[in-house]
């Protein structure tokens, strides 16, 4: 019954959230996402009306984002038809660059300010460090995902903290992004934005009002009288789940048959939700394998992903623990700033040089992915290029290939908190700063061959 009450209130939240988005022209200048907006205003009414709200309800409410990241991760490349590496980098290899740059350097930057400054200024532990990339890259889906982690290691209060950076992210990267958006159209850097001013009305507040312009949700697969094609899109995330599940319980097995002495589990708190998604890879592998990847239509993930987003970042909204929040608000908003004022930099001074054309249409869809999600990047980029007339959106898809897999919620992303509690932060930070060095390393060769050019 609990579930039941908690999926209720979620969509309660969530629709309340989109008539808010429609009638509120500060929602909309923001760009402000309807989860976010819904999650907010749960936020609120539980913080002033919890005493009155059944605390299984809300203990419930907390698991929903590590349930659904999962479901998210799983989505990700089943349906896709991968090009081949080599294509994949051809096109990409900038556009990777610029993410893992962004990526890498804001473990440096975090990392850095907990362990040298913040751990002395405010006490704070040296996996704080961790927040910014953890909140900034991965989202609330991310937080949510590593909250087993922060349980297991004994840091409760990262999940509240996580979620704030990930919701204090996604707002600053709609709002300093459109910043720079104005800023690249008044010197001539862009000439497609379609402005606030110029979208009708129906844009404004999201809504297709012409019918033959509505996008397809996805495409039936499966005759329904054997099974609804979305029951059976369903059942595959199932499956990639059970993979990720069942991978999951195999390292911890085989980690503890092999290591019995150990003092240490790195795979005790890893998170399951990366496994997920190389479950979804196998199974996407074999159903390329039997020819029956046909049967997989990667617009009906997209919306099953695009579904458990919403509800995840608005059970995750709805819950951070402002007390958390207010005890450490000095040392996330110095995390935060930093963060900020690092992203901004490697967006106007390193992306002119690194790509060849488009360079701002490039550069503000990995802003966009690297202080909020995947979703604030192509709105932007939606929002500079509406036509796709550039490589932009091309170029950017390419290089989610092979970034999102290791970054952002990825591999490394799981595996770096852990390794912070493990083997302690310096040791980490070293090696995010030897990353970065050879990042920036391929972006000088990629630099210079575009001078030669």
């Amino acid at each position: 019954m609990t579930a039941v009450i908690v999926f209720c209130a979620l969509s309660l939240l969530l629709i309340c959230g989109k008539l808010l988005r429609s009638t509120i022209p500060l929602f909309q200048r923001l760009y402000l996402p309807s989860s976010v907006i819904g999650g907010l205003l749960g936020l609120v009414l539980i913080s002033c009306f919890g005493s009155h709200i059944p605390t299984e309800w809300v203990d419930v409410m907390k698991k929903v984002p590590g349930f659904l990241i999962n479901v998210i991760f799983a989505t990700l490349f089943l349906g896709v038809v991968t090009p081949s590496l080599g294509k994949i980098v051809k096109i990409a290899l900038p556009q990777l660059c610029l993410g893992q740059i962004m990526a890498w350097g804001q473990y440096v930057v975090g990392l850095g300010l907990a362990g040298f400054l913040l751990c002395y200024l405010f006490d704070v532990p040296a996996m704080f460090g961790n927040l910014l990339e953890i909140g900034f890259q991965g989202g609330h889906g991310t937080v949510g995902g590593m909250t087993e982690s922060f349980i297991a290691y004994g840091w409760e209060e990262g999940v509240a903290l996580g979620l704030t950076v990930a919701t204090v992210g996604m707002i600053i990267g709609i709002v300093i992004g459109m910043v720079l958006v104005n800023w690249a159209l008044r010197k001539g850097h862009v000439k497609e934005v379609r402005t606030f001013e110029e979208r009708d009305k129906m844009e404004r507040i999201g809504v297709y009002h012409d019918k033959e312009n509505r996008p397809a949700a996805g495409f039936q697969t499966v005759f329904s009288d054997s099974i609804d094609s979305l029951a059976f899109h369903l059942a595959l995330v199932g499956v990639s789940v059970l993979v990720g599940f069942g991978m999951l319980k195999g390292l911890q097995w085989a980690e503890v048959r092999c290591f019995p002495e150990a003092t240490t589990r790195i795979f005790t708190g890893f998170p399951q939700f990366p496994l997920c998604m190389i479950g979804g890879v196998l199974l996407q592998l074999i159903a390329m394998k039997t020819k029956t990847d046909r049967f997989i239509d990667h617009h009906q993930m997209q919306r099953i992903s695009g579904a458990s987003l919403d509800y995840l970042v608005v059970a995750a909204v709805a819950t951070i623990q402002l007390k958390v929040v207010a005890a450490n608000w000095q040392s996330l908003l110095i995390l935060i700033v930093a963060g900020s004022i690092f992203s901004v930099a490697v967006i106007l001074f390193l992306a002119p040089k690194l790509f060849r054309e488009a360079w701002f249409e490039r550069a503000i869809a990995d802003f966009g992915q690297a202080t909020g999600v995947t979703a604030t990047g192509l709105m932007l980029l939606r929002t500079v290029d509406p036509e796709s007339k550039t490589v932009a959106a091309a170029s950017f898809g390419y290089k989610q290939l092979l970034h999102e897999p290791v970054m952002g919620g990825g591999l490394w992303t799981a595996l770096a908190l852990t390794l912070v509690f493990t083997l302690g932060w310096f040791k980490v930070w070293i090696f995010c700063c030897i990353m970065l060095l050879i990042w920036a390393i391929v972006a000088f060769f990629i630099i210079r061959n575009n001078r030669k050019g």
